[in-house]
């Protein structure tokens, strides 16, 4: 049997502060419109059927077929979740993180990632 082990502690899942659910309404307000179709379906998956502290065990081959995909498509999936930090991943444990810190911008409104990329590059 494999053993659980937390992935990222310091990004462990908690409540949301706001309504009631394991999927924080910041994941569709933020998120949701710039992910694919294969990584938004996996990510409610993951959401789904992990533990207090988001993790779960599932293999590519379990999901693709929970989920009517191909195992390339869970895996193209996953790595677009990592890129926009929402999941970590040690097979074959994935953990569901709590969401990143909302980026603003020196005037107080949210940031694209866009303008966030913009300011690093030229700030280096």
């Amino acid at each position: 049997m494999t053993e659980k082990r937390i992935l990222a502690a310091d990004r462990v899942r908690r409540l949301p502060r706001e309504g009631w659910s394991w999927v924080d309404r910041r994941f569709l307000r933020e998120y949701a419109s710039r992910l694919s179709g294969d990584a938004l379906l996996l990510y409610f998956f993951l959401a789904a059927v992990s533990d207090k502290h988001g993790l779960s065990f599932y293999s590519d081959s379990a999901i693709a077929l929970r989920l009517r995909m191909t195992e390339p498509m869970v895996a193209a999936g996953r790595d677009e979740l990592i890129q926009w930090d929402l999941v970590a991943y040690q097979a074959p444990l994935s953990q569901v993180l709590s969401l990143p810190p909302v980026a603003r911008g020196g005037n107080g409104r949210l940031s694209s990632l866009g303008e966030v990329l913009r300011r690093l590059g030229e700030s280096s």
